[in-house]
């Protein structure tokens, strides 16, 4: 009788350590499977992109949650704050300046897409038809308002005083054209088509309005000065190495997306991470 109540112990042992040992393996699947959400600040027609390569996070149990923004300060402001984990929409000229503004440490992880900045209209063919009173409309952020206007400078209707990093209308040193200038919000510019002759209006808000570059008057062309316009992926410093946030950028810079950005914007945006400036 105690040989047997013996051999029910054992036995019982046995299967509880079993149990024991199933349930520490169950825990390890479960802990290697549990899918990290990841915020990533955008504005307008970027979700195109993003939910393409959110799909193939997926499968990397990365859960990539797009909030989106609709003026260029929102971005930084909401990563600074910790209500988003990275932002995907500004050149690096940009991130730079809105640092030294603020007083952050906001970090490029890596590079996604140069996008040339494009002159509209409804009332001309041609920025040479462009002639003294005409409204230019141009974003109003200090970054891509020297870009606009390094733009005209480009195309031979203004010059612009030497040395001055960020160029305003105040710092136009000739205007032969007699073009009159008008700062706005860069999401308001291809609204500003109505009323003004022409606008100068980024990428992703001339997706936004169905405004094709094939109807542009003017592009901006891309040279080795360009680099400084090419848009990154941002995090905060402390982040910069996060293991999750480089298998972003991983599926970001991948041949898959560089057939989506094609596709969608028509060649308004190149893909830049190996760009040959």
């Amino acid at each position: 009788m105690k040989k047997n109540l013996k051999k029910i112990i054992v036995g019982f042992v046995a299967v509880a350590l079993s149990l024991v040992v199933t349930a520490c393996g169950n825990s390890k699947t479960s802990s290697a499977n549990k899918e990290t959400t990841v915020k990533v600040g955008i504005i307008g027609s970027d979700d195109r992109v993003w939910n393409d390569i959110a799909k193939r996070l997926k499968k990397q149990n990365i859960n990539v949650k797009l909030v989106k923004f609709t003026n260029y300060d929102q971005p930084n402001q909401a990563l600074d704050a910790g209500d988003v984990d990275l932002n995907a929409y500004q050149h690096i000229y940009f991130l730079d300046n809105w640092n030294d503004a603020h007083n952050t440490d906001l970090t490029p992880i890596g590079n996604t897409v140069i996008a040339p900045l494009a002159v509209f209209s409804h009332k001309i063919k041609s920025i040479k038809e462009l002639n003294k009173g005409d409204v230019v409309t141009l974003p109003n952020d200090a970054t891509n308002q020297a870009r606009a206007l390094q733009l005209l400078e480009t195309a031979g209707l203004i010059t612009l005083k030497k040395g001055v990093k960020f160029p305003t209308p105040n710092d136009v040193a000739t205007n032969k054209s007699g073009i009159k200038l008008k700062p706005l919000d860069a999401s308001q510019t291809a609204r500003s088509l109505d009323d003004a002759t022409a606008a100068i209006v980024n990428n992703g808000v001339a997706l936004d309005a169905n405004l094709s570059y094939d109807d542009a008057i003017y592009t901006e062309k891309i040279t080795k000065k360009s680099e400084i316009w090419v848009n990154v992926i941002a995090a905060q410093k402390k982040d910069k190495n996060n293991k999750v946030y480089k298998k972003i950028v991983a599926a970001y810079q991948n041949k898959a997306t560089a057939k989506v950005i094609k596709d969608t914007y028509k060649g308004s945006t190149i893909p830049a991470w190996n760009y040959k400036f």
